[in-house]
């Protein structure tokens, strides 16, 4: 009797699952979309029909935003399937670090925005759907500070997230190594 042959190793899976691609490209709109609404009524006349409803559509795409976000992190930890690193060397130490940073910093802008909006002293709505109510009293004079790291944090999310986007330009036209497409379809 011969001995079986060893079993070929299973290759790395060429794209992440399903709901790993939803959940980051999510994430992406959303980010980018909250940016948006907030650099656009920045322009606007304080008091305006227009500024609040950018107003209002940033605080209720916020708590979608910090909802995806939990279960972006559940899923993460618990199911999401995790790919071989693209990159080795400095590229992997880079990848992995700006990852780290942009989920540090994510959180720490759902933090912040709902510690903004409990500063301001308003209730605020998700959809005019319901309020969320306030768990934490904060001194209506720290609304200012809060505000001002709430916008720092937002400026450094987009830059990051921009380098993150050119970094996978760079991987799909200049490395050609796949990176971008296990992002794009898990088919």
């Amino acid at each position: 009797m011969t001995p079986s042959p060893m079993p070929a190793a299973t290759p790395a899976p060429a794209h992440y699952d399903r709901m790993t691609i939803t959940l980051h490209w999510l994430t992406a709109v959303l980010v980018v979309g909250l940016f948006a609404l907030a650099e656009i009524w920045s322009f606007l006349p304080r008091g305006t029909p227009t500024r609040k409803l950018l107003q209002s559509l940033h605080i209720s795409f916020g708590l979608a935003f910090a909802a995806v976000f939990v279960v972006r992190v559940v899923w993460r930890l618990s199911r999401g399937r995790r790919l071989p690193r693209a990159a080795s060397g400095l590229l992997g130490v880079a990848s992995t670090g700006v990852h780290g940073l942009l989920y540090l910093l994510m959180a720490t802008q759902i933090v912040l925005g709902f510690l903004f909006r409990w500063a301001q002293g308003e209730p605020f709505a998700f959809f005019g759907l319901f309020n969320v109510p306030t768990l934490i009293a904060i001194d209506h004079e720290q609304r200012r500070f809060i505000g001002g790291l709430h916008d720092t944090v937002a400026w450094i999310i987009i830059v990051l997230a921009l380098l993150h986007a050119l970094a996978a330009l760079f991987h799909h036209y200049f490395l050609r190594d796949g990176v971008l497409r296990r992002m794009l379809s898990s088919r």
